[in-house]
């Protein structure tokens, strides 16, 4: 799926559409601190191996976001994009 670098859209801060420069979304690093990590590693520490595995079912494809950076205030904003595909989003340049 390609997408221009940089799209007209509404910016929530500026309250009017203005030009956005598009970015790649790449999710952060886990806390290593947050509940779910230490109950998880909780549970696989000692001799019982790794945790309980639940059956987990394949989408078929994902939601492709990106972030949206106004180029007016510099705030970003996330977009999903379209529906599920299969396809990576590619930026033009």
């Amino acid at each position: 799926m390609k997408i221009e670098n940089q799209i007209m859209a509404y910016c929530p801060y500026c309250n009017k559409h203005t030009l956005h420069k598009v970015v790649n979304y790449s999710k952060g690093a886990a806390r290593g601190l947050s509940v779910g990590t230490r109950r998880h590693n909780r549970v696989i520490m000692g001799y019982t191996g790794s945790a309980e595995v639940r059956l987990i079912t394949k989408k078929l494809g994902k939601n492709q976001k990106v972030l949206l950076k106004c180029t007016v205030c510099n705030k970003s904003v996330e977009r999903l994009l379209g529906g599920r595909t299969k396809k990576k989003i590619e930026i033009k340049r």
